[in-house]
């Protein structure tokens, strides 16, 4: 996941939920081609061999490919970073 600043998360997840501009979205590992076009919300990571990270964005898009996702957000709230 990356803002225009700076690299928000990396590794590897069980899970992936955003919401698109045509609803909320899963990801799991195996997940078919996508490229959707990202609301405003909170995206759900659930990491391997971690704990639930909650990031809350202002839009951008989300592409899955080949087993790897890539998120590019428009704007990334920095309180939900603990920042």
């Amino acid at each position: 996941m990356v803002a225009p600043d700076r690299v928000v998360w990396s590794g590897e997840a069980r899970q992936l939920s955003a919401r698109t501009i045509e609803g909320e979205i899963g990801i799991l590992p195996q997940h078919e081609p996508l490229l959707a076009v990202l609301g405003d919300g909170d995206v759900l990571i659930d990491p391997v061999g971690g704990e639930r990270q909650t990031v809350t964005i202002n839009g951008g898009f989300i592409s899955v490919d080949n087993d790897k996702v890539t998120l590019v957000a428009e704007r990334v709230d920095a309180a939900s970073l603990g920042a």
